[in-house]
């Protein structure tokens, strides 16, 4: 485990999942022992889905209705950090909608050559500040960016 991840996870107040990526999740960590793993398996889950109907994993709720609004809610209610693993889909519209504050990268040194892009085709433009970088494991580089706010948004 990586400190770095584990004390992100400490100092978040609930977790924020797109349908694939809670359903990854959910198969792997209510069996996983440890300190890491009860602190997510413990922690608020909010997963969009206009699919899951009945989440199983501990403290887990299927947000309704439309996802801008319900996140958007969301964080009017909670006063934490939400933290968004994988859910790709998720947070695209997250960064379309003004929604996310920052992004929290794990960068693996391997170049594939094809792929979906990361951010999709947006033709907005999106400002980052790197707050900070750390080595992860064996060769990740973890980056944290804050999104940059123009003076009337």
């Amino acid at each position: 485990m990586d400190q770095g991840e584990f004390d992100e996870a400490l100092g978040t107040q609930a977790l924020l999942l797109g349908r694939r990526s809670y359903e990854w999740f959910a198969a792997r960590w209510p069996s996983r022992s440890g300190a890491w793993a009860e602190r997510l398996n413990t922690l608020p889950k909010y997963v969009v889905s206009s699919t899951l109907v009945d989440p199983e994993w501990n403290n887990s709720t299927v947000l309704d209705g439309e996802v801008v609004a319900a996140v958007s809610k969301l964080k009017q209610e909670l006063t934490g950090d939400i933290v968004v693993y994988a859910s790709r889909r998720l947070v695209r519209t997250l960064l379309a909608h003004g929604l996310a504050d920052e992004l929290r990268l794990i960068v693996h040194p391997v170049v594939l050559g094809a792929g979906e892009r990361l951010f999709g085709e947006s033709g907005d433009e999106l400002s980052l500040n790197l707050l900070d970088t750390r080595t992860v494991g064996d060769g990740l580089a973890a980056l944290t960016y804050g999104i940059v706010r123009d003076a009337q948004g």
